[in-house]
This record gives C-alpha cells, sequence and structure tokens, in this order.
C-alpha cells in the first residue's frame, strides 16, 4: 500500500505544504516515485511524519528536529534542554498573564509596561511614554521602585505646575519649581540610593541607558522643564 503526498497529509491531519516543507528541511525522507512520477509513500513516512508533530507538540522547533536525529537516538542532554527552555517558556507566560490581570484590574493601556500597569490609567500620555523608555533602560528591581513612588500620593501642585510650565519660564519661575522638586527628589533617593546614580540600575549598560533617556527626554519636556529638573538634581546633591 503506497500513498499520495495529499494522502499521506490526511491520514497526519496536516498539509501538502508542510510534508513538502520538511523534505527540503531533510526531515522527512523523500519517497520512492512510481513509473508516471507520482511519489509513493510508505508507512515508514507516515510514522516520521506523526513523530514529527509530536515534537513540535511538545514544543521542539524543526531545526532543533533535526538536529536531534533519529528518534530513539536523544539524549538526556536534549531532553533536559528542551525540559530547561520549556520551564522559562512556562514562567514568561505565567508573567504575561499576571501583567495582564493588573492591567484589566486598572484599565490600562495594553501597551503599559508590565511594572506600571497598576499606576498607569491617571498619568498623562507624556509620563506614560516616560515609564516605558525607563522600562528598556532600568532593571526589574529599578522599576519596581519607581512603580511604590508613583503609587504614593504628591504634591499635586507640584505635579500641575510642572506639567503646564511654559517653555520660555524665567529663571526666577524654574529655580522655585527646582527647589519645591529638590525635597522630593532628595527623600526618593534617602530610599532608592540608586536613583542618585542611575546608571548603577541600568538593565545593559550605562551608555545605552543614557543614550535611550537623554533623547526621550529632550521629546518629551520642554526647555523650561528640563532646566528644572536638571537644577532641582544640582540641589538634591548639594544637599547630600
Amino acid at each position: 500500500m503506497a500513498w499520495s503526498t495529499r494522502q499521506l497529509a490526511d491520514l497526519a491531519d496536516t498539509t501538502i505544504k508542510t510534508v513538502r516543507h520538511y523534505h527540503r528541511m531533510g526531515l522527512l525522507e523523500l519517497p520512492e516515485r512510481a513509473p508516471n512520477g507520482y511519489k509513493q509513500y510508505q508507512t515508514a513516512h507516515l510514522v516520521r511524519l506523526l513523530q514529527i508533530k509530536r515534537l513540535t507538540d511538545l514544543g521542539l522547533s524543526l531545526g532543533q528536529i533535526r538536529e536531534l536525529g533519529t528518534v530513539g537516538e536523544q539524549s538526556d542532554d536534549a531532553i533536559d534542554a528542551l525540559d530547561d527552555e520549556l520551564a522559562v517558556t512556562i514562567e514568561r507566560l505565567q508573567r504575561i498573564r499576571a501583567e495582564l490581570a493588573v492591567v484589566r484590574e486598572h484599565r490600562a493601556p495594553l501597551e503599559t509596561p508590565g511594572p506600571f500597569g497598576s499606576v498607569a490609567k491617571g498619568l498623562s500620555e507624556r509620563d506614560r511614554g516616560v515609564l516605558t523608555v525607563l522600562s528598556g533602560a532600568f532593571t526589574d528591581d529599578a522599576l519596581d521602585d519607581l512603580r511604590q513612588l508613583l503609587e504614593e500620593p504628591t504634591d499635586p501642585e507640584v505635579d500641575d505646575d510642572f506639567s503646564v510650565l511654559p517653555a520660555d519660564a524665567d529663571d526666577e519661575t524654574i529655580e522655585a519649581m527646582a527647589g519645591r522638586m529638590a525635597e522630593s527628589i532628595r527623600r526618593s533617593h534617602a530610599r532608592f540610593p540608586w536613583m542618585a546614580d542611575p546608571g548603577r540600575a541600568a538593565m545593559r549598560s550605562r551608555d545605552l541607558a543614557r543614550n535611550a533617556i537623554g533623547p526621550a527626554f529632550a521629546e518629551l519636556f520642554n526647555a523650561a522643564q528640563l532646566a528644572v529638573l536638571a537644577r532641582a538634581s544640582a540641589l538634591t546633591n548639594t544637599q547630600s
């Protein structure tokens, strides 16, 4: 008994395109052909095709299946490597589910970085943009510290005045605003020392963090707001 490509695909609940792809990858041997040129698949081809499906169901990529070689020859190391990879995948999916639960509970935008789902709803689009950039620059522990600060009450007058500060604000206004912000920054530094030297919490390197955060802040804040932030930081360092 021999099967055509379509019959083999139907028996394995797959497609002709998939069978041909497995041939190209060297996962499935080509069958002999009948005098009329049609392929003649045998039981061994069906067994191999079903084995490939089994391995893909276990989470192996086609490249991994090809590297494993003949079924029955897999080493314990290969099985351990697959188990480790699946453990990482499960952990990632569990984390995503937890983040989605927070997003659902707080009605946060779906694109909100995971650590900030609980605080994103009340933030401006600009502030959410800042947090998105920071989430790509800092470690998870640092982001958790930032979330804690955002969950705590702040001085609404300072926040509002800073948000509407015009780009052409005079030096006196900038100095006054910086003074109001410096005390809050100093308290944050006392609680979370890395904030006095953000490079310490960079996820990859100081330079990458600086190259991401600097231009982002320059675009998201106007000249006066940037001046306030710089001056408040300088005052904080002076007071330390």
